[in-house]
């Protein structure tokens, strides 16, 4: 009988004998729905303000929207952490590879699922709201492009070096790992969200070339838009190479019986 099989193959699947699906496509799937996740409830947010009031500019709309986006990024990594390691943000995923802890074909992948899951979601935000249009993300009144790039570039790399703390490094060992582990997506919600309080009034702080191309492609607002892709990118790179060239070798110098531990395999984070 058919409900007598299904555990069975669910266990063949846990164990690694018979994958219900290939690894890189479960892996595309949960990075999707994760970056779905964080931006509806992210934008949505926002949305939620507009319903509410009609000056959303203020300091309780301002911890509002970075509350929404430090619980519901927590949520989304630690959702996707097992298949895909919870990246949610093409600006993590080219951080890793940069670390060389992911292939590029993979990151390609991360991408196109991680772009597609936020058109997705700001898709049904406006079929929600009966058809109104997300203004996406704009620089603050008198911020050139130049100050938004630098401060997209800082706040992302706090992002990127915090994910690698917590979560990328874990795979190499070392004592206590698991501990800092555990609490990565509360670690990496929690920068997100003073991140935004810090920067939101100046260029909407995005931190996430996803987060903002979602809204500006369904709400078709393009003005500046490049800032929130060349920023996070700059950002993430540099806390990539910075971390995997300077704190892991240093972490790794110590453990002599780490010595004849194998590599980790690009795809394991």
């Amino acid at each position: 009988m058919m409900p007598g099989r299904l555990p069975a193959a669910r266990r063949a699947d846990a164990s690694g004998t018979g994958p219900l699906l290939p690894a890189a496509t479960r892996a595309a799937v949960s990075e999707f729905v994760a970056t779905a996740v964080f931006v509806f409830a992210a934008e949505g947010s926002v949305y939620g303000l507009w319903k509410l009031y009609k000056d959303t500019g203020t300091p309780g709309g301002l911890v509002a929207v970075a509350i929404a986006h430090a619980l519901a990024l927590a949520a989304a990594v630690a959702v996707a952490s097992n298949a895909s390691g919870g990246h949610a943000n093409p600006a993590v995923t080219f951080g890793v590879l940069v670390g060389r802890r992911i292939s590029f074909a993979r990151a390609a992948l991360y991408w196109t699922a991680q772009l597609l899951g936020a058109v997705a979601a700001a898709l049904l935000l406006r079929l929600i709201s009966g058809g109104t249009r997300p203004t996406g993300f704009a620089l603050g009144y008198g911020v050139h492009e130049r100050h938004a790039l630098l401060l997209e570039a800082v706040m992302t790399f706090g992002l990127m070096y915090t994910v690698y703390a917590t979560a990328v490094d874990r795979s190499r060992g070392g004592g206590g790992g698991e501990d800092v582990s555990a609490i990565a997506p509360l670690a990496i919600g929690f920068v997100v969200g003073a991140n935004i309080l810090a920067g939101a009034p100046f260029d909407g702080a995005a931190m996430n070339p996803a987060r903002a191309f979602g809204p500006a492609l369904v709400g078709w607002s393009w003005r500046h838009h490049w800032v929130y892709w060349v920023g996070p990118l700059i950002g993430a790179g540099l806390a990539g190479a910075l971390y995997e060239s300077v704190m892991v070798e240093q972490q790794h110098e110590v453990p002599a019986a780490a010595a004849g531990r194998m590599p980790v395999a690009t795809e394991d984070y």
